[in-house]
């Protein structure tokens, strides 16, 4: 019964603040296609002024880049949360405020993609459901590295083994949570948030109306999401079950 009531309490707490967060930081909604575009261009231009032997170094570039603004919209997110306030200025101080922490999030996972693919040579087509298991594992048990990332500041590894631990602690309120909003932008937009780090719903510059509106209704449910796992987050990392419950009955 009490983990019942945690959930209900977690929920209303991290919508009310979601709300209050959205009604003054609702620009934080366009940042999606601004990463689009700054995404696209960068590719561009590195795959033009680097390719054929070098091509190992536009792929750490790409890295680069994709770190790159991964940092800046958590930073955005910290101060949001924190703070309450959305300024696009501070999109350049967000583009290396958190780029090395993220970085080496990445180059983790890197080597976690090369050990599955050493599996899948090893085995063959029968290691395609044990890859995909793993895969979605590593989505469900890592989900929460962004949020402490950019709440905790800790070292990579640190980073794994915390939001192990807190998705250990916190599965009922956060999967189920986090489910529903990914079961709800994929109905909307029709697409499935499949990575740890997600910045924004893909545009696919696509300027039919209804596309543009999906996307604006996907973008913005996506939003909304992300402002409420920070609450949540900073929520559950700071309190127990038991102090939540005393909080109730303030």
């Amino acid at each position: 019964m009490n983990y019942i009531k945690d959930f209900i309490y977690v929920n209303k707490y991290s919508l009310s603040k979601t709300v209050e967060s959205l009604k003054k930081n609702y620009l934080l909604v366009f940042t999606g296609i601004v990463y689009s575009i700054i995404s696209m261009i960068a590719s561009y231009i590195i795959s033009i002024i680097i390719s054929g032997p070098f091509a190992i170094l536009s792929g750490i570039l790409l890295y680069l880049v994709r770190s790159a603004l991964i940092s800046s919209y958590l930073y955005f997110l910290f101060n949001v949360i924190y703070y309450n306030r959305f300024n696009i200025k501070d999109i350049k101080q967000g583009f290396t405020y958190y780029l090395f922490n993220i970085y080496g999030v990445l180059f983790i996972l890197y080597l976690g993609n090369i050990l599955l693919d050493l599996l899948n040579n090893i085995l063959g087509l029968n290691a395609y459901i044990l890859i995909m298991i793993i895969q979605v594992l590593i989505l469900v048990l890592f989900n929460s590295i962004p949020e402490t990332i950019y709440q905790k500041g800790y070292s990579a590894p640190d980073t794994f083994a915390y939001s192990f631990n807190f998705i250990k602690e916190n599965w009922l309120n956060w999967l189920i949570t986090i489910g529903i909003f990914t079961c709800i932008i994929y109905l909307v937009s029709g697409q499935i948030l499949t990575e740890l780090f997600n910045i924004n719903i893909s545009f696919r510059f696509n300027f039919s109306l209804i596309y543009i509106l999906r996307y604006i209704l996907g973008q913005t449910i996506f939003t909304v999401m992300m402002l409420y796992r920070g609450h949540m987050y900073k929520l559950l990392s700071t309190s127990t079950i038991r102090k939540r419950m005393f909080m109730n009955r303030l």
